[in-house]
Formats: C-alpha cells, sequence, structure tokens
C-alpha cells in the first residue's frame, strides 16, 4: 500500500507564533512547508531558515496551491488577509485556519465562502520565545472550533506533535481569550504592582522580585494541584478582617489606584474562600 503523502503547508505572517508552529511541525514531520508568506524579505527570509524549510516570499507572485493554510497575522488583519487569500487562490478542498484566541473561525469566511473548511486552533501558550516553545510544544493545550472538515484535518497533525486539543465553544471566544489573559498577562501586572508596594516599603526592585518568586511559584503550584479554593492562604483565608483593613487604608493613603485593585481582588478572595470546605 502507497504511503499518503504529507499535507502541504503554506503559513501567512511568520511572527513569533507563525514560526514557532512552523518549525515544530516541519521538525516533526508533521507537515511540509510550502511558502512562507511575509512583508519583509529578509525577516521572512530568516523566519523561513528558524523553520527549517519553505520558500519565503512577500506574496507579490501567486502562492503555489496548498492543502493548508494558517493566517498567524494579528487578530485586526484576520478577516482582511482571509479575503486577500480567497481572491488571488484557489481553495477549493483546502484548509485554512487561524491562531486567535480571542477571534473565532467565522473570520475566515470569505475562504469557506471560496471552497476551503475553515478553524481555530488556539495553542495556549506566550511565544515570547519562538525556539522554547518549538522545543516544549508537547503537551500545549489548544481551544479549538471550525468547520468539521477542516478539524478532521487539522486535530490528527496537531495530536502528532503532542498537542492537547481542547474543543471550545465559538459563540464564547472573546470569554475564553479574557481567561487566557487573567491567567497570562495580568499575572504580569500583579506582579509589577507588588514589586512597586514592596518599593514604597523600601525593598529594592531586584530584591523584591527574589521574595515575590517563591510566593508566586508555590501558590501557583499548589492551586494547580489542590485547586484554587484548597490552596488560598492569607488574612483573608483566616477571617483577618482587621489586617484587609488596615493594608487597605495604607495603600488608599498612598496610592488610590492601587487601593481600589486591591478591595477588588479582596471581594474576589472572600467569594473564594466562602466556597471552601470547613
Amino acid at each position: 500500500m502507497a504511503m499518503q503523502s504529507l499535507k502541504t503547508l503554506t503559513i501567512v505572517g511568520p511572527g513569533r507564533l507563525g514560526s514557532a508552529i512552523g518549525r515544530v511541525l516541519h521538525r516533526s514531520g508533521a507537515v511540509t512547508l510550502l511558502d512562507i508568506v511575509g512583508r519583509d524579505p529578509a525577516r521572512t527570509a530568516d523566519a523561513a531558515r528558524f523553520m527549517g524549510g519553505g520558500v519565503a516570499s512577500t506574496g507579490e507572485v501567486p502562492l503555489r496551491a496548498a492543502d493548508i493554510y494558517l493566517l498567524a497575522v494579528p487578530d485586526d488583519a484576520i478577516e482582511d488577509y482571509g479575503q486577500t487569500l480567497a481572491a488571488g487562490n484557489d481553495l477549493t478542498g483546502a484548509t485554512v485556519f487561524h491562531c486567535s484566541g480571542a477571534l473565532g473561525s467565522d473570520r475566515l469566511a470569505a475562504a469557506r465562502d471560496a471552497g476551503a473548511a475553515v478553524a481555530s486552533v488556539h495553542p495556549v501558550r506566550s511565544f515570547a520565545d519562538p525556539a522554547q516553545v518549538a522545543a516544549t510544544f508537547a503537551g500545549t493545550c489548544c481551544g479549538v472550533e471550525g468547520d468539521a472538515d477542516a478539524l478532521e484535518v487539522l486535530v490528527p497533525i496537531f495530536e502528532s506533535i503532542g498537542a492537547r486539543m481542547v474543543t471550545i465553544d465559538a459563540a464564547h471566544k472573546t470569554l475564553y481569550h479574557a481567561a487566557a489573559v487573567f491567567a497570562s498577562n495580568y499575572v504580569v501586572t500583579l506582579i509589577d504592582v507588588a514589586v512597586q508596594v514592596y518599593g514604597k516599603a523600601g525593598v529594592p526592585p531586584e530584591i523584591a522580585l527574589e521574595m515575590i518568586g517563591p510566593l508566586l511559584q508555590e501558590s501557583a503550584r499548589t492551586a494547580l494541584r489542590l485547586g484554587p479554593a484548597a490552596a488560598l492562604t492569607g488574612p483573608i483565608a483566616r477571617g483577618d478582617v482587621a489586617t484587609v483593613a488596615r493594608q487597605q487604608a495604607a495603600l488608599a493613603a498612598w496610592n488610590p489606584a492601587h487601593a481600589t485593585l486591591y478591595a477588588e481582588f479582596a471581594q474576589a478572595t472572600a467569594r473564594l474562600a466562602a466556597t471552601r470546605a470547613p
């Protein structure tokens, strides 16, 4: 029996996410990279070298027909690039997907109208270091939704590189992404706030980060292992209302914005504490 040839993949937008996905897919042999399309020739060539395959292109000449197209472009540009792809290429039978966590696959309606099956596959990772993401991609959860024909193609490919595919409700994609923002971006912001508050108490920033590290890491490990309610410690968990009030007053006298943030978290933490088993 003849072996089935690998699906060909063209990547439009070889930034950090596109480069990381392209690298892991190519190195694992999950697909054959075809065209790597970007606006800047030098950066696109660098991205193709990083991925280890594909031909760098600015998209000024017609793209070769691919089985799969990944639009790894900024969220605001997904719809426009989908229209451009549909206008200049025969997409009959192709699969077109994006990796946005905030937008649904419906933003690729133009590609669907042109004969493609469309989907969204959102790897729940930070892509600040593409090489590190590619090296540790196995086990990554990916929120996925879209046309059945597209998922039939994409799910086995991503599972072959160790992804854990999690079906999400496209109608609530914005809330899905907001959850990721809470778990990633806002944690970083809270670290910065803590550094500022430590600074007011006379602790230099570099020492503050050393103090925050063990607290943050142990809290996260325990919450992920036991669940948030069981992992909760501190004055609110102990019912130490006086300590909370003193902290709130001290913050209000120094930085009202931080005091407001503290109050919001105090209320949310109290609600969490109330769910704990006696």
